[in-house]
């Protein structure tokens, strides 16, 4: 997500490296080239072309900081700016109401169904809430058969009505069964065409008025740019919804959606899909946001998906193992499990500051890990818990289960073994040495 632009952009900055101020000329030289950024990642022209003009009066009226450098000004004044232009503050949705009704508009293929099945899992998970998903598509084909599926992944029911072709009934009866039944979310999934339509338009909103949801989601496929951002337009002018949901941020999208859509619409941005697991689904932080695009990562997030997967109680069986040099294979084990629960790997190693760059071009994918595994449930138990059990004869038995090989085992137990060491020395308040590689 955003690697073309933010390669295009660090190297706009770059024509203000060496110089020893701002002037009108060489922020001219680089805003062009930052403006020729935006327009290549699909942001609306009108859009680029202010965003660079208020960043340019910015730039000349800064006064100079002796202690910053001209490219590291216009990198703070164009992060400021990306911040603004997707709407500054994080927007969350509204939980109001008992059961609170949230509608769910966009056309076909803009990942609705799926989003609303993400939607019910972070409501249960992040929010305690108990959701109750509703089948108001009623036109596509294994629409209804696609949201039960959904519902069973994330554990949560679905409202059908067999045979009932109106949706507006089905979304007023299945808010009265979510007060006859204790459900405190109700996400109601609509139909969508591939365009839009008069139709659909006085569809939807006869399902509103019926309803009265306390929030309306537009989902957009960021993946069709500028189509997004007019289709957009157009629902809000019918709708006048209350957040966007930007799907599929994860793929070859240049980004220009995520970028014009607040201004285009003046509604925020509230959740962006970020892969295809139900958990892959992120509240929308502009600086968050404008962080990644210039490189700066996201530490924030980082952090936050560690905390939803951390134990405190097992975090301390750890410490303490760790601290009398216990930590074992089994731990190891543990503790990569971890880390896979809280995303793609490529995707939280782009979190960390400099990282999305080193990474652009590595296969990292939810199988990293796979042959570490493999030879860790290779292991027996003893071994695990105690390594300096693992002689030869033990490695070429490890590496044939694992459908590895003894050299990669014993890469990985050296690893194992540095890292305990360095596990120790932390805990025990050493310094580590830094070995000598030579």
């Amino acid at each position: 997500m955003f690697e073309n632009l933010s390669e295009r952009l660090e190297r706009s900055f770059k024509m203000l490296k060496g110089q020893g101020r701002i002037t009108e000329i060489n922020v001219a030289e680089t805003l062009k080239d930052v403006r020729r950024a935006l327009l290549d990642a699909d942001v609306n022209f009108k859009i680029a072309k202010q965003f660079t003009e208020e960043v340019r009066e910015e730039a000349l009226g800064q006064k100079i900081l002796t202690s910053l450098k001209p490219s590291e000004i216009m990198v703070k004044i164009v992060h400021d700016h990306l911040t603004k232009l997707m709407g500054g503050e994080n927007v969350a949705i509204n939980l109001k109401g008992n059961p609170t009704v949230i509608l769910i508009a966009g056309l076909q293929g803009s990942g609705k169904t799926t989003f609303s099945g993400k939607l019910a899992n972070h409501l249960k998970i992040k929010q305690g809430k108990q959701p109750l998903l509703v089948a108001g598509d009623v036109y596509r084909p294994a629409a209804i058969e696609q949201l039960k599926v959904v519902g069973e992944q994330v554990n949560v029911p679905v409202y059908t009505e067999e045979g009932n072709m109106n949706p507006v009934k089905i979304a007023k009866a299945a808010v009265k069964e979510a007060r006859q039944k204790g459900y405190n979310a109700v996400i109601v999934d609509t139909a969508g065409r591939l365009a839009i339509d008069e139709e659909m338009m006085k569809e939807i909103a006869a399902i509103k008025d019926a309803v009265t949801p306390h929030e309306i989601l537009f989902v957009v496929d960021s993946m069709t740019g500028q189509d997004a951002v007019n289709t957009a337009r157009e629902f809000n002018e019918r709708l006048d919804y209350d957040g966007v949901v930007l799907t599929k941020l994860d793929g070859d999208t240049r980004g220009g959606a995520a970028l014009s859509i607040r201004s285009v619409v003046d509604k925020p941005i509230k959740f962006v899909g970020t892969g295809e697991k139900m958990d892959a689904l992120d509240a929308f932080h502009p600086k968050r946001m404008a962080d990644r695009i210039l490189g700066m990562g996201d530490i924030v997030s980082l952090v936050e998906k560690a905390q939803e997967q951390y134990d405190q109680e097992e975090a301390r069986k750890l410490q303490k193992k760790i601290a009398k040099n216990q930590f074992d294979f089994t731990d190891f084990m543990s503790q990569i499990q971890q880390i896979k629960k809280m995303g793609n790997i490529k995707d939280l190693a782009g979190m960390i500051p400099g990282m999305g760059k080193a990474m652009k071009n590595l296969d990292m994918d939810d199988d990293a890990f796979k042959g570490i595994e493999a030879i860790i449930n290779s292991m027996t138990p003893d071994e695990r818990i105690h390594p300096a059990l693992l002689n030869g004869s033990r490695r070429k038995r490890i590496a044939d289960g694992s459908g590895t090989t003894v050299p990669e085992v014993n890469r990985l137990v050296k690893q194992f073994e540095e890292t305990r060491k360095m596990m120790k020395m932390m805990t025990s308040g050493k310094k580590m040495r830094v070995p000598n590689m030579r």
